[in-house]
């Protein structure tokens, strides 16, 4: 099958970071166990008059080619960002390549907001001491310039934002860049966004995030496709995917995860958050069609699966309108919880896991799916070959994105 887009893009490196665990090996156990870290979160700026629910990375532990003063000096999503890309970095043999050839893309916008709410906070009654480096860290593109300082990146580097489709609007931006010949090799980022109180209540007031009602049973809160849902739960995550074309990896001597053999982006033309059949069915016919397989080809989906009551009714209307009833389906969100603009790279990534096991991890608390005319994979993992799957990952603002990788050949 020829892939949409002409040089054929692969990955050749993978990164993560979530609340489940550190790096791909960790992760990949978590999610075939079903194992999750939900619970009252504790960090600072995370809580006020509310009990909000979600994952949070454990302790950070960076390797050792990391600079000990950059990291000191990063915020929570610089340090997730400096690990995560430490990880693909060495997994796709980057030192290989020649600087100038290499890009990164990041996804994700306003991701440090928490921080941002800890220094006014700190300096509210003393502005004029408030410290010089606020100048600096309180962009986005300080996550830029974190990573090409300690990776030594010269191609190109800039943050991209679509809610929560960045991180897979920044994959599909960074196979244009290769596919364009800007650069050889393109990471793409997913960033950890990482909110403060005031997103969190304002999501919870517009319907969104899931209530307090699990307070005591935590673990039971993120349930994705069930009857029982209400909102999604948040979750810290970071992912970073190495794009290339196949000649180049070929070329390297490095593995290829997966073929990316087409995506698309499709607007709603709204700025509300409300999901679109139209839209949604739009993104993953143009996908199929960009790809070059068809509705039948297709054994697996990674969907959006946010837990929202009209999101998830959405979406699996615009699968079953397209044809794909018949794919397996679980929740990676169940398991991780939302990581907001990381989690279309961090879904991406968790295809890739399991495709490189040849497993399905469970979904977890899909006790009663509202719709079971779908091939779910429920409290168990399942065995099954991966060949041919799609990703879906959708943002506030009217934004669809979905991509379409295959096994590697």
């Amino acid at each position: 099958m020829n892939s949409g887009w002409y040089k054929q893009p692969v990955i050749t490196g993978i990164g993560i970071t979530t609340a489940t665990g550190q790096g791909k090996t960790s992760v990949t156990s978590s999610l075939l166990k079903g194992q999750t870290s939900f619970g009252i979160m504790q960090r600072e700026g995370r809580q006020h008059a509310s009990a909000f629910i979600g994952a949070e990375l454990g302790m950070l532990l960076p390797p050792e080619r990391i600079s000990p003063k950059l990291f000191r000096s990063a915020s929570l999503s610089g340090k997730a960002a400096l690990i995560t890309l430490a990880e693909a970095w060495e997994d796709a043999r980057l030192d290989e390549v020649p600087p100038v050839r290499i890009g990164l893309i990041v996804g994700g916008s306003n991701v440090q907001q928490r921080e941002a709410l800890l220094v006014h906070e700190k300096y509210r009654d003393r502005q004029r001491f408030i410290t010089p480096a606020y100048g600096i860290s309180f962009m986005d593109t300080d996550i830029c310039g974190l990573c090409t300082e300690q990776f030594d990146i010269r191609g190109h580097a800039y943050t991209l934002g679509a809610a929560s489709a960045s991180g897979q609007a920044a994959i599909l931006q960074a196979v244009m860049a290769v596919e364009s010949g800007q650069v050889d090799v393109c990471i793409a980022l997913g960033a950890l966004m990482d909110v403060s109180y005031w997103e969190l209540q304002s999501l919870k007031s517009l319907g969104a995030l899931g209530s307090e009602r699990f307070a005591s049973q935590p673990e039971r809160a993120c349930r994705p496709y069930d009857i029982d849902r209400d909102g999604f739960i948040y979750g810290e995550s970071c992912g970073a995917v190495v794009i290339e074309s196949s000649a180049s990896a070929k070329a390297r001597g490095v593995r290829s995860y997966a073929i990316l053999n087409g995506g698309a982006m499709y607007m709603d033309g709204h700025r509300n958050p409300d999901p679109s059949f139209e839209g949604e069915s739009c993104v993953i016919s143009r996908a199929l069609q960009q790809a070059g397989i068809s509705a039948e080809e297709i054994d697996y989906i990674n969907p959006h699966a946010t837990g929202s009551r009209i999101g998830d009714e959405t979406e699996l209307a615009a699968i079953r309108n397209c044809k794909l009833e018949h794919a397996f389906i679980n929740t990676t969100k169940s398991v991780l919880g939302h990581g907001l603009t990381a989690a279309g790279c961090v879904e991406l990534i968790a295809v890739l896991l399991q495709m490189e096991v040849g497993m399905l991890h469970p979904s977890v608390n899909l006790d009663n799916p509202i719709d079971n005319n779908f091939n779910w994979v429920r409290q168990q993992a399942v065995a099954h070959q991966i060949t041919h799957a799609m990703t879906l990952s959708f943002g506030f603002g009217g934004m669809n994105t979905a991509l379409v990788i295959s096994a590697p050949q």
